[in-house]
């Protein structure tokens, strides 16, 4: 093979042009955005982007198929030709360029952002940006809100409708935050720009513009339900028949499953969904995947899930090891339920990822014996979790001893990933 040339390592010539673009059109861009739309040969957005930038289009104007096309296949089939994107804002906000990144290198493209939305509504209201809890709804759960929802915490969320703002009311009054403020502000940047404030109680706007952002200023009741940013969460949270793993020992265990940024969790003999949940709390990028075998039990960790705003916990209902065939290896896996079961840990220490860790709880002498002779032929570090409470007795008080939880931790050997 003959050897590279520097010529290999050249930079390419950018051919794709991706042009941020607000509600002002035309008028917002600078000389090289107006440049790049104009000498494109295709000019990809959505229909409301293309109008706003008619004036300028000389080439063929192509919306956006519908459903979105994550791929890109008709613009990547343009590869080498002059090509620009239109999007709103800033497209590696929340927008079209963060998909586009996936799938071109950053050499072959030149972007031109515009204020975000975020922006704008900040500089409107006077609130300092790196401040504030900034969130899409935009064709994405409302459920995602729920975690951001602690006194005083200003939210700029971007809805997918004029239907949104009233959605957001109607969830803050049912978890008792129906005090907070909502602003909402329409089609910042454009002549129809509205901007229009009242609290989430009898939220009364309903002719809102499609293009809106909303604003909250958080005020929780006594009785909110507000998620503290740490683990262990009190039991009383949770749906559950027992089957969870209690407030002390999931804080132990999520510590122990040590998560780290963009990682993902297996949870195996889910129960309520607990230990997903707050592994999924601990940051936005985390994902997660429960297995359980009951069907009742799994349906109750989806509503936890939705109602800790963790929605895209995965459920997957049926009996380990058998289901343990995701095609996506985990970082992470947490045995609880059903671990006792013949195969099961096997299958777990078999999935892991390289330097992955494995934490496994046991109750019961069975899963304990599994989990002594997992140390003696893995190694790791076996630990013996016991709580006390304290309880009535008779006219007294004593302290009543909840069950011992052994746990195992290990991580499987490998190279640095």
């Amino acid at each position: 093979m003959p050897p590279e040339s520097p010529a290999d390592h050249a930079p390419r010539r950018p051919w794709l042009s991706i042009v941020g673009i607000g509600e002002d059109g035309v008028a917002g861009l600078g000389e090289k955005a107006r440049l790049a739309i104009a000498s494109a040969e295709v000019v990809f957005g959505g229909r409301r982007h293309l109008q706003l930038a008619e004036p300028l289009i000389k080439g063929q104007a192509q919306a956006w198929p519908s459903p979105f096309d994550a791929s890109m296949k008709g613009l990547l089939a343009l590869r080498g030709k002059p090509v620009c994107v239109l999007a709103s804002g800033d497209p590696f906000f929340f927008g079209v360029g963060v998909t586009l990144s996936r799938q071109v290198a950053p050499d072959e493209f030149v972007a031109f952002p515009a204020p975000s939305a975020f922006s704008l509504a900040a500089s409107r209201l006077g609130w300092a940006l790196q401040e504030v809890e900034t969130l899409s709804l935009h064709g994405r759960p409302d459920d995602l809100i729920r975690p951001l929802l602690h006194p005083g915490r200003r939210l700029l969320v971007l809805t997918s409708d004029g239907t949104g703002p009233a959605a957001v009311a109607e969830l803050l009054c049912g978890l008792g935050f129906e005090r907070s403020a909502i602003t909402v502000l329409e089609a910042l940047g454009g002549p129809g720009e509205r901007i229009r404030a009242h609290t989430a109680l009898g939220f009364p706007f309903s002719d809102i513009h499609d293009l809106n952002l909303v604003a909250v200023e958080v005020k929780a009741r006594a009785d909110a339900r507000i998620l503290p940013l740490t683990v262990g969460l009190d039991d009383d949270l949770f749906e559950h028949d027992g089957q969870i793993t209690k407030r002390e020992i999931r804080a132990v265990t999520v510590s122990a499953l040590a998560p780290r940024r963009g990682e993902l969790l297996w949870d195996i003999g889910a129960g309520s969904g607990s230990i997903g949940i707050e592994w999924m709390l601990a940051d936005r990028s985390l994902r997660a995947v429960a297995f359980e075998a009951d069907p009742v039990r799994a349906e109750r960790a989806l509503r936890n899930a939705q109602a800790f705003g963790v929605p895209s916990l995965r459920i997957v209902q049926g009996k380990a090891p058998e289901v343990l065939d995701e095609p996506e290896k985990p970082d992470a896996i947490f045995i609880g339920g059903g671990g006792s079961a013949p195969g099961v840990l096997d299958a777990a220490v078999e999935q892991l990822k390289p330097l992955g860790r494995l934490v496994a709880n046991a109750v019961t002498s069975e899963m304990e014996a599994v989990l002594l002779a997992a140390q003696a032929r893995l190694g790791g570090s076996l630990v013996r979790l016991q709580v006390s409470r304290l309880g009535d007795v008779g006219t007294m008080h004593g302290w009543r001893s909840a069950m011992p939880v052994t746990q195992w931790i290990w991580t499987k050997p490998g190279e640095n990933r």
